[in-house]
């Protein structure tokens, strides 16, 4: 218990430690006004015994009982604030914190490890511990502390009373080490089945169309049910599996109340108690262990508090790409690889491919589908570290560069195009968050965007759903591209750029990739023959190397993959129904 408690606090950050460790204080005081409720017991009880109640004695008993309960109130008030503070503000700076450890993990985590997994963390797992944990510290730790006072306490007045008292706190915990052995796997399963429903969830939401488009709405309702029916079923075994320990707690901690009540009996009866203290030990036995019973009941919760902070740390502790380079700028954008190899677990995927790409000039890269381009590509704009050999950037290996210093010098437009939850403007300047808005109509303009956005409600303003849900694909592909415009890089990376974009929206989208990529070097995936003809140079990538290169011309003078790739694709266009 002591272990996890320490492993919570070490996971909170030093600002919110200290607010914990405020409040186990208070705590701790307070701990000692509830304990004078017993002082003042006995002052009615001697008083009464003695036939000798005053108006003196009754204020007295009073006034004790009235800072007892006053006090402790306004210091558990602050004591739970602290607390409540320090549990919330942990959960927020970790949010924030992981979301800025995600920004630099290599791209092949995200394959690994589903995007429920990930979401699970921060929003379950969060939760988890901005509601329960916050509560079962307050409670263990005041239970703890309570019963410590109080033992100590009663030790004072009768140490045969404490031994005893002594004697059930030792089998208390021993049957709550138990319960919590016991729920340390139970707790991993429950916070494992939460994540598998949130990423079926989500897997459901996402593809609801093709599972409508494909009936397959029963196969995957039964999946989801399942998810559903899985994390039922963890979370109540682990309930039934925690019951009988806390009904033996619980009987543990009244039955020695009742012992103890029987000793002072038994004491007083054979003239070694004095009457006073015998009623006071009575009484003691009925307020000792309430708040221990309460912390028991709860200590089982703190496994699942420390599951949760461990799948907080496993994000947390996933080595980062080196992103401690220099804040330089390059001499040029001349890119090279030389002898480049990467593998995803144990499947090579790039092996020993060598190219250069001068500043200013354009390199399409072509290939059958899974050969390895996009790949290729991550490894060139760094998305991802090179197994073997080294990609160079004006002529210095790119990983001594810092990610953000590197990344000044990327634009993106990608396939899928993902638009944030936010107004048109901002999510074009993206990139420049100070951008004024007369920069960015001018990158809407060039994007050839301008038209269609002033047409919307809002205009600029308009909020767009989260990915772009409320505009077509050419339409985000463009705003896509003036986000880019308005980062104004020297190099353009294009994925598949045109490839879902409908023929009446072609024209103005190549026009928008017209304007971004004047006087840039572009690095383009493209599988059409407008696209690719004029470029530069051509990279044929087959199977993780580069089997043809040249220009369109002199890849077409020679047998091999990039000749029957552009003729497929000139059969297929002149195809007619």
């Amino acid at each position: 218990m002591i272990k996890i408690l320490k492993n919570f606090f070490d996971f909170c950050g030093e600002r919110c430690r200290k607010k914990f460790y405020a409040s186990i204080v208070l705590t701790f005081l307070q701990a000692l006004f509830e304990a004078l409720k017993i002082p003042a017991i006995w002052v009615m009880v001697k008083a009464l015994i003695e036939n000798n109640v005053t108006g003196k004695t009754c204020l007295t008993c009073l006034g004790i009982m009235l800072v007892s309960v006053i006090c402790s109130g306004l210091i558990k008030t602050k004591a739970t604030m602290l607390q409540t503070e320090g549990g919330y503000g942990t959960c927020a700076m970790k949010r924030m914190e992981i979301a800025e450890h995600l920004r630099y993990l290599p791209m092949g985590y995200y394959n690994a490890n589903s995007l429920g997994r990930i979401m699970s963390v921060t929003t379950n797992t969060m939760q988890s511990l901005e509601n329960v944990a916050t509560r079962v510290v307050m409670i263990v730790c005041s239970g703890l502390l309570t019963t410590a006072v109080i033992t100590v306490m009663v030790i004072a007045f009768d140490w045969r009373i404490g031994l005893l008292l002594c004697v059930g706190l030792v089998i208390f915990f021993a049957v709550n080490s138990s319960m919590m052995n016991s729920s340390a796997a139970m707790s991993k399963q429950k916070v494992e089945k939460d994540s598998a429903l949130v990423s079926r969830v989500i897997e459901y939401i996402q593809g609801i169309s093709e599972v409508r488009a494909y009936r397959l709405t029963g196969k995957q309702s039964r999946e989801l049910n399942k998810a559903i029916d899985e994390n039922e079923h963890a979370n109540s075994a682990m309930e039934l599996k925690l019951i009988p320990f806390m009904t033996v707690q619980s009987f543990i901690l009244k039955a020695v109340g009742t012992l103890i009540t029987l000793l002072s009996l038994l004491l007083y009866i054979g003239g070694h108690m004095e009457l006073l203290t015998c009623i006071i030990m009575i009484i003691s036995s009925f307020i000792i262990y309430a708040q221990l019973d309460a912390a028991g009941k709860y200590s089982a919760l703190l496994r699942t508090v420390d599951v949760c902070v461990r799948q907080a740390q496993d994000i947390l502790e996933t080595p980062q790409m080196d992103i401690d380079g220099e804040n330089a700028v390059p001499a040029s954008c001349d890119i090279s690889a030389e002898n480049i190899g990467f593998a995803y677990e144990e499947r090579k995927i790039i092996d020993g491919i060598s190219l250069n790409i001068p500043e200013k000039t354009t390199t399409a890269i072509v290939g059958p589908s899974g050969g390895g381009k996009t790949t290729l590509v991550n490894l060139l704009s760094r998305f991802w570290d090179v197994d073997e050999g080294c990609v160079t950037l004006g002529g210095r290996d790119v990983r001594e560069y810092s990610i953000d210093a590197l990344m000044r010098n990327y634009s993106f437009v990608f396939q899928r195009v993902y638009l944030f939850h936010d107004t048109i403007a901002n999510n074009i300047r993206f990139g420049q968050p100070d951008a004024p808005m007369e920069a960015v109509i001018e990158a809407a303009k060039k994007a050839c965007c301008h038209e269609f956005i002033s047409a919307l409600p809002e205009g600029y303003d308009t909020v767009i759903g989260e990915g772009g849900a409320s505009l077509s694909g050419g339409e985000k592909q463009r705003i896509s591209i003036a986000r880019a415009i308005m980062k104004d890089s020297p190099i353009i990376v294009l994925d598949e750029a045109t490839a879902n974009v409908d023929p009446e929206n072609e024209a103005e989208l190549m026009q928008a990739i017209e304007a971004l990529t004047k006087e840039k070097t572009i690095i383009m995936i493209a599988h059409r023959l407008k696209t690719v003809r004029n470029a530069d140079q051509i990279l044929v990538v087959d199977r993780g190397r580069i089997v043809q290169r040249g220009t369109h011309d002199e890849l077409m003078a020679q047998d091999g993959i990039y000749r029957g790739f552009i003729q497929g694709r000139q059969k297929a266009v002149s195809w007619k129904l």
